[in-house]
């Protein structure tokens, strides 16, 4: 997993100007390997109120499209056997 620092370059690097929201998604980002959507919804929402929900999940498409991290299809996991 990438730290903050890897994150905010390669938002960077991508053309992505880096706000004071995007910053907060992207620490809790690199400090919450493997947290689901939801979870970095809740845990930058509890930081900062008026980060949107909509903010949170197009940062988390911004980064998945430029290959910092990757979602986990946990249903799919499921149904394949994997529970972890």
């Amino acid at each position: 997993m990438m730290n903050n620092e890897q994150i905010v370059k390669a938002l960077k690097e991508s053309g992505m100007r880096i706000t004071r929201q995007r910053m907060i998604v992207a620490d809790v980002i690199a400090d919450n390997d493997g947290a689901s959507c939801k979870d970095i919804c809740c845990i930058v929402r509890g930081k900062d109120s008026s980060v949107g929900v909509a903010t949170v999940y197009r940062m988390i498409n911004v980064l998945e499209d430029i290959g910092v991290i990757e979602r986990i299809d946990m249903i799919k996991h499921r149904r394949n056997g994997d529970e972890g």
